[in-house]
């Protein structure tokens, strides 16, 4: 059986500025991966990588400049009908706040997307297939029934939020940050449910995030996302456990360590987000401390590099070319 969903060499370009100064901003630049059936597979990165605006392309609110998107073999083109693409594919977003409209009832948003899918016959079939899904993630429709979404927490609207995206059963949920605007005692329980929803129902999700601790935790695999390029890409526990490219090092060596020897020590000069954008070579060159002469001239390929994709010049056949550095790793 092959991958649930297919990205091969998605690109995404903006036009910047005036009409006298246009800059082409590649927010995407040629990424490729897979999510299989009943996998979950996390896109992480620091804001402004481009994990978003993939998302995005996956969900058909932006159109790609290149590149395709296959769902079971199938290219997406063939799913924009709205309806048959959103029986399949479901979101769920950062802020609870902003999916429901404080003037609404939440239990509002829940017939209307029964009667908008054709998802029950009856009103009675209606009530159970939403109390259904909204047991799923430990809640009902007799708690919810009347209430606005400022009577709720932050960690219930969000599980509400995901008991709505389950309504049409689908394969696919995209996850788009959706722990970090709930409170970190509340975190663990919104992960943990995206990883019962995928071992008890088989539903797929691709998870975007920041949070390393949180991807560790529920992902079968990762993506590590730097300013459009996907720079490393494997089995959570290798990249995450041992990973290889100066960036994924840099994000784990950010987080707040019990052992102050633990850190990543580098001094780097750091660019505007738009300049990163415009280089040359690898994109990360200015903030790595392993850099070489061809690190600025020319983008890495894909390297595989035990049992992870690697972009990186120090893995690729002109590594014996660069210095070696302390810290690093041969093949």
């Amino acid at each position: 059986m092959g991958p649930l969903l297919e990205v091969k060499g998605l690109s995404k370009v903006f036009t910047l500025g005036s009409f006298l100064s246009r800059v082409r901003i590649k927010a995407v630049d040629e990424v490729t991966f897979s999510i299989q059936s009943a996998e979950i597979f996390t896109l992480a990165g620091e804001s402004g990588c481009g994990k978003t605006t993939t998302a995005r392309m996956i969900l058909g609110f932006e159109t790609p400049t290149s590149g395709k998107i296959l769902f079971r073999g199938e290219d997406v083109e063939g799913f924009r009908n709205r309806r048959k693409w959103f029986l399949q594919v479901q979101a769920v977003f950062q802020n609870p706040f902003e999916t429901f409209n404080p003037l609404r009832r939440v239990e509002s948003y829940f017939f209307e997307t029964v009667h908008n899918f054709d998802l029950a016959a009856t009103p009675p079939e209606a009530y159970s297939l939403i109390d259904e899904k909204l047991k799923a993630v430990g809640l009902s429709l007799q708690e919810i029934s009347g209430k606005y979404p400022s009577e709720f927490s932050g960690g219930q609207l969000q599980r509400a939020s995901i008991a709505r995206a389950l309504l049409a059963n689908p394969s696919l949920l995209i996850a788009d940050e959706p722990v970090s605007m709930v409170d970190a005692s509340l975190r663990m329980s919104i992960v943990n449910l995206f990883r019962k929803l995928c071992d008890n129902f088989g539903v797929s999700v691709l998870y975007i995030t920041h949070d390393l601790a949180t991807a560790y935790y529920i992902s079968d695999r990762i993506g590590i996302m730097f300013r459009g390029n996907l720079v490393e890409m494997g089995p959570t526990e290798k990249v995450l456990g041992d990973p290889k490219h100066p960036y994924t090092k840099l994000l784990l060596n950010s987080i707040p360590q019990p052992d102050p020897r633990m850190r990543y020590r580098t001094t780097i000069q750091l660019l505007e987000e738009q300049e990163e954008y415009l280089l040359e070579g690898c994109k990360f060159a200015n903030r790595c401390p392993e850099k070489g002469k061809l690190c600025s001239e020319e983008m890495p390929a894909e390297t595989f590099v035990d049992g992870r994709m690697v972009r990186c010049h120090l893995y690729g056949p002109d590594g014996d070319n660069l210095p070696e550095r302390q810290g690093i790793k041969r093949r």
